[in-house]
């Protein structure tokens, strides 16, 4: 029988379709090869940039920035989540961290030239306002859905997630194809597109931020302790407390190990077509937008799967697909045909391996630290990721092969998928106080 959706519930998926413009539009299509174009225009005769005397490959900034942007993460979003359990104003928080991120993300639209540098920065505020946002978004899940139904919920809201963002790519590709008939430039197209996805972010966020509330649940600072205060404590009390969860914390590991390959493909495939297929940007979007619609069907149908061989299990089928996945890519994708076939694999699997962990995620957290733990898990999720771009970009200035940068990331689904297998979600729910899962 289909449950149907509260309207909190509801609420809830539209955010999902409000940020989802984010890490499609801007991380995972446009400006990757915008900002490798704006470091290339100010790149010496070598082709390197030089920051802070730090000699770097032009087409190797996109990477490293992402990398930069993560390792920020590390440190915000775990304050983030323990703010987030601390004060009563869960929703107040997320339209503060929403209108930062849409706007710097419209801000995007004064890029030009060789303002690299600048480009750095508003990706470096809007991500870390986008990760932070997530963090307080995914402590939602656990209020707002029982446990036979946070499958469903999950999954529902990312494949809404994934249908959204792929409609302002859309509506984004249309405005690239026919930019010369607009009488635009090319870059003037990418620009529009850009901001696009802040002014939709903030936009579609109004229904979810006037919709869900706050239930009054915070925990208490000590006396004499301001909320900041005792988040900071709580930071080093949550990460000294997970280990007291072996299968909570085993979980987290193998989550972070396999979601940044996931994160990495996500966010450098359209450079891998760029560069090394040399694809235009029409092709490039045209096969972003099969990811976002696959990924949809990929959300639901991996729902299905969990309801017969359980969340966990679906995960670990999904991981398999992505380690077979990447070898196609390193020994047969070399037209815009077999990068269609590969963006549609990929599709296929990261809807549901995302929604279906986040899922089993949200079992292992004890009650009323949900934003605390969701924050470490945030570190890796929805196109961001650390070491994966961090592997990926010293391979590539290492061996100038894509190919080669791309395969290394099976070494972090296969590690994922072993701690994975270690998992018994039922144990670490009943250790944390939860009802276990259904399966």
């Amino acid at each position: 029988m289909t449950v149907r959706s509260t309207k909190e519930q509801r609420a809830w998926y539209w955010y999902d379709w409000a940020n989802s413009a984010f890490p499609t539009t801007v991380v995972a299509l446009f400006l990757g090869p915008y900002l490798t174009s704006l470091a290339k225009a100010a790149a010496d005769g070598d082709g390197m940039v030089r920051p802070l005397g730090i000699a770097l490959a032009a087409q190797s900034v996109w990477p490293y920035t992402v990398s930069l942007s993560v390792f920020m993460q590390v440190f915000a979003l775990p304050l983030a989540g323990a703010l987030a359990d601390y004060g009563r104003n869960k929703r107040e928080m997320l339209a503060v961290l929403t209108a930062g991120g849409s706007l710097a993300t419209m801000a995007m639209f004064g890029l030009t030239g060789s303002a690299w540098i600048a480009g750095v920065a508003l990706f470096l505020i809007a991500n870390l306002c986008f990760g932070a946002a997530i963090v307080v978004y995914n402590s939602f899940l656990p209020e707002i859905a029982e446990a036979a139904d946070r499958d469903a919920v999950s999954s529902r809201g990312w494949a809404f997630g994934y249908f959204g963002g792929g409609l302002l790519l859309a509506l984004n590709l249309a405005l690239y194809s026919f930019s010369e008939r607009l009488g635009l430039s090319s870059g003037l197209a990418v620009r529009i597109s850009l901001a696009s996805a802040g002014v939709w972010w903030a936009l579609f966020a109004i229904y979810p931020l006037t919709t869900l509330r706050d239930r009054g649940q915070a925990n208490v600072p000590p006396p004499g302790q301001t909320a900041v205060g005792a988040a900071i404590r709580q930071m080093a009390h949550t990460f000294a407390e997970v280990r007291r969860f072996p299968h909570t914390m085993t979980f987290l590991a193998a989550y972070l190990i396999y979601n940044d390959a996931i994160q990495t493909v996500f966010t450098m495939a359209v450079q891998f077509g760029s560069e090394e297929l040399k694809l235009g940007l029409d092709t490039l979007t045209s096969a972003v937008l099969v990811v976002q619609f696959v990924a949809f069907g990929g959300a639901v149908g991996f729902n299905w799967i969990a309801k017969v061989v359980g969340a966990r299990r679906a995960v670990m089928i999904g991981l398999v697909v992505w380690c077979a996945t990447l070898v196609a890519i390193y020994l047969w994708v070399y037209t815009a045909r077999g990068f269609y076939m590969a963006a549609s694999a990929i599709g296929l699997v990261m809807g549901g391996t995302q929604a279906l962990s986040r899922s089993v995620f949200s079992f292992l957290i004890p009650k009323g630290k949900e934003g605390e733990y969701f924050s470490v898990y945030e570190i890796s999720d929805k196109g961001t990721s650390w070491l994966g771009p961090l592997f990926f970009g010293l391979g590539l200035q290492l061996t100038g092969s894509f190919r080669v940068a791309i395969l290394s990331l099976i070494v972090f689904f296969v590690a994922g998928l072993i701690l994975l297998s270690r998992v018994d979600v039922g144990k670490g729910a009943e250790a944390v106080g939860n009802s276990p899962p259904p399966l």
